[in-house]
């Protein structure tokens, strides 16, 4: 196929997909699964022509879903009737060149740069993902740490977020959030201070303001994940705030521009925060906050979670302590907590790295990934060093045999760690 041909088959493909991110709500299993069976285009074609009456793609579809585990779902014909009324509001090419005038793109999964954690969102993962900021690419998971919280955080949660986010991106991480009121905006907050320091920004943290300007490193400081279209900054109290992001870092949502938030899309939005992020961090949360919600979806995708504990008359720390009592998340006061849990080197391994270099000598290929994914601090399972380190549990058994004869490694009441040295 010529480049003219490869150029219209994308365009054909990013409209077929901007087409959809207006008909079907977000995870949209039965939707999802008809465009996994057919591919977009053809997924567009058939709901534009209302045909139920194709048994293959019934069938297909019908095994996609059961294959996810998916409730029994109602047929071909019924998901049609759902997606009709919509139709009449599909303008894909109106929708791109709205986003291309805000300086923004959709990205769509067959992308080089789409972001590869969405695959263990299997098939809940997104249709596309508009995008709207100064940064193109979206980092890759390990450079992702997610910090949430509730919207009516006190003074405390607003400064631990804002050193908290502002640290990690000095530390050349990316801090995800939802761009909403309390932790999620004290968190963009800090990052982009960090990003800036001595900004002219509202509302910055005068701690975080203060801290050295982090150079440049290709990677947007924030990321605010929508409920609503890019073009609508929700709430309108964070306009301010959420236009800087897009002047700075990346403003994403995976609905159409024009789309309001609703309830069922702010809690989809959160699968997304915990599948982009290697570590979900909550600062502060109720009993039933929101925020457990994106922590649930982090540790059903195998994220780590790390929880900020907070005073115990606190009902705004509740749901932190809550998950730190259930196993469900980690302790974690500080960026280098964060960062050890998203397996960053430690500053002393940093500064001695002649120190680091001694301790791989004679470590073959399976022994050097064992050895990086035991934790500093805390002892992990079997499951979790197989998981990070991408090991059989039969080599990882074997491995830790060996890194502890070298004293390397060492066995807990709770797994295992790596040894200080």
């Amino acid at each position: 196929m010529s480049n003219a041909g490869n150029q219209a088959a994308d365009m054909g493909l990013r409209v077929a997909r901007a087409a959809l991110t207006r008909l079907m709500e977000p995870s949209d299993l039965p939707g999802l699964a008809l465009i996994q069976v057919l591919g977009p285009e053809e997924a567009l074609a058939l709901i534009g022509s209302g045909d139920s009456s194709n048994a293959r793609v019934e069938r297909e579809v019908t095994e996609v879903l059961n294959t996810a585990g998916t409730e029994r779902w109602t047929g071909l014909a019924e998901a049609l009737e759902r997606w009709r009324p919509r139709l009449v509001d599909v303008a894909p090419e109106r929708d791109l060149a709205t986003v291309e005038r805000m300086g923004g793109r959709l990205l769509v999964p067959e992308d080089e740069h789409w972001p590869q954690a969405f695959d263990d969102l299997e098939l809940g993962a997104p249709i596309a993902l508009w995008c709207r900021g100064s940064l193109r690419d979206i980092p890759a998971q390990p450079h992702c740490i997610a910090v949430v919280g509730s919207r009516d955080n006190t003074s405390y949660g607003a400064n631990v977020t804002a050193e908290i986010a502002s640290s990690l991106v000095q530390r050349e991480f990316t801090v995800v959030s939802g761009g909403a009121y309390g932790i999620d905006a004290e968190a963009h907050r800090g990052a982009l201070s960090a990003f800036n320091a001595g900004s002219s920004f509202p509302g910055l943290p005068a701690t975080a303001a203060s801290l050295p300007a982090v150079p440049e490193i290709g990677r947007p400081p924030t990321i605010a994940v929508m409920a609503g279209g890019v073009d609508r900054f929700y709430p309108s109290g964070n306009e301010d705030l959420l236009r800087t992001i897009a002047e700075r870092g990346l403003v994403v949502a995976e609905v159409p521009p024009g789309t309001n938030p609703t309830r069922y899309r702010f809690l989809q939005r959160n699968r997304l925060i915990a599948a982009l992020c290697s570590v979900t961090v909550v600062v502060e949360a109720r009993w039933r906050s929101g925020a457990l919600n994106t922590a649930h979806h982090a540790e059903a995708l195998s994220r780590v979670v790390g929880a900020v504990p907070g005073s115990v008359y606190s009902a705004n720390s509740a749901g932190c302590h809550r998950l730190l009592k259930e196993g469900s998340a980690v302790c974690v006061t500080d960026a280098a907590d964060i960062a050890e849990l998203a397996g960053a080197m430690g500053e002393h391994l940093v500064a001695e790295p002649q120190v680091q270099a001694a301790l791989y000598d004679g470590l073959g290929t399976q022994d050097l990934l064992l050895l990086d994914a035991l934790p500093l601090r805390m002892a992990s399972t079997i499951e979790k060093l197989c998981l990070v380190a991408g090991l059989s549990a039969t080599t990882v058994l074997s491995g830790l045999g060996r890194l502890e004869a070298l004293g390397l490694a060492e066995r807990l009441a709770g797994g295992w760690k790596r040894c200080a040295q």
